[in-house]
């Protein structure tokens, strides 16, 4: 029987329709453990592919006939070589295309919402990696925020839509992934806007992301409206888009908050942290829709895919906005934090510019999940 290929794009599917699927993972335990493709209905079979390497004998029983079988691996070809033993036993099996690696980079975009004068929103899912970013689009022109490396996904996905990208803002300097948006910038010849107290140590030009910045795209009024919103970074700045949503960085997410020690900085920052959630927050209308750089869960996508929720009901529902205590606070915002992102200083010195790797030092810097909220 032909060995079969699943995309990225087709498993992203598969997670956003909540379809059952079975993965059969060959990377070593300890990778497999702390990362994997996550879907509601899916399910698991570890084993490290050296282990197979005399034959697939002994799994057999293990691979289900009646699902949707897909071996993945860190980079395709140990995923292809089960798949196709597999599939010389008579079982119909796919491997993953570009296995975990390209499942970290794929990013699908998602419609959240319309604007004003026909103008629309955007947000690209980084499935595999938790990470969000959005597309303002207006008129034929567009802003982009949050962006990953993967800048050829926003300028394709701009071509497509007949949109030239003409502003694109970092709401703080990221520790977890590395920022695409300088690159863009140079490529189209866009306004890059980074919030100054997180660019000291930048060695490049920007344009100074500041609190009451209002940012007019196309011919329209959509307004895309800076606030500062200090405590991930102490220049992490949200943005008020249209009266409508709330792109909260790494400030607010949908089930948890924004961790503030990636730069060493908890304690100093812990404070800032309560003052943007408790007050400069609750001065919005819980009408808008949030919509944060990241999400930790499979359970935080809606039906469509998106990662989206109203203020109001955050402020209902999320732990984080509902600790009375200042004290209190302040404890669990510093003790239950997850390790810290992967190479996360190394990370944050190639946003800053001081330092250039490759493109395969980027991928190993950005394996793993997320890490940028409290538990």
């Amino acid at each position: 029987m032909a060995v079969n290929v699943m995309t990225s794009k087709e498993v992203t599917k598969k997670v956003f329709n909540k379809e059952e699927l079975f993965i059969l993972d060959v990377r070593n335990e300890s990778d497999f453990n702390g990362w994997k493709i996550e879907g509601e209905n899916f399910d698991y079979f570890n084993i490290p592919y050296f282990e197979l390497l005399d034959g697939v004998e002994e799994i057999i029983d293990k691979v289900p006939t009646d699902k949707e079988v897909v071996v993945v691996c860190a980079k395709e070809g140990s995923s292809v070589m089960v798949a196709e033993m597999l599939s010389d036993a008579g079982l119909n099996v796919s491997y993953l295309q570009g296995g975990m690696k390209a499942w970290s980079e794929y990013l699908e975009p998602v419609k959240v919402g319309d604007l004003n004068n026909e103008g629309e929103i955007y947000q690209f899912v980084r499935i595999g990696k938790g990470c969000l970013s959005y597309m303002v689009v207006s008129n034929g022109t567009a802003a982009l925020i949050d962006a990953t490396r993967m800048t050829d996904s926003y300028l394709n996905f701009a071509e497509s839509i007949g949109a030239k990208i003409t502003h694109v803002f970092d709401t703080h300097l990221h520790a977890d992934h590395i920022s695409g948006g300088r690159t863009i910038a140079e490529r189209t010849g866009a306004t890059y806007w980074l919030p100054p107290k997180d660019a000291t140590e930048v060695t490049f030009n920007y344009q100074p992301l500041e609190d009451g910045n209002d940012v007019t795209i196309g011919n329209s009024i959509i307004n895309i409206h800076a606030l500062y919103s200090p405590g991930h970074t102490i220049g992490s700045t949200s943005f008020v888009i249209d009266e409508k949503f709330l792109l909260s960085g790494d400030i607010l997410f949908i089930d948890s908050i924004g961790r503030p020690d990636l730069a060493g900085m908890a304690e100093d920052w812990v404070g800032d942290l309560r003052e943007t959630l408790y007050n400069r927050y609750r001065e919005l209308s819980e009408e808008l829709i949030v919509l944060p750089a990241h999400f930790m869960i499979i359970d935080e996508l809606n039906e469509n895919g998106s990662v989206a929720e109203k203020l109001g009901t955050l402020f209902a529902k999320n732990h984080g906005l509902n600790i009375d205590d200042e004290y209190e606070f302040r404890r669990i915002v510093t003790e239950n934090l997850p390790p810290q992102p992967n190479a996360y200083q190394e990370i944050r010195q190639t946003n800053m510019g001081k330092i250039n790797p490759d493109l395969d030092q980027q991928r190993e810097m950005e394996i793993g999940p997320n890490r940028c909220a409290v538990r």
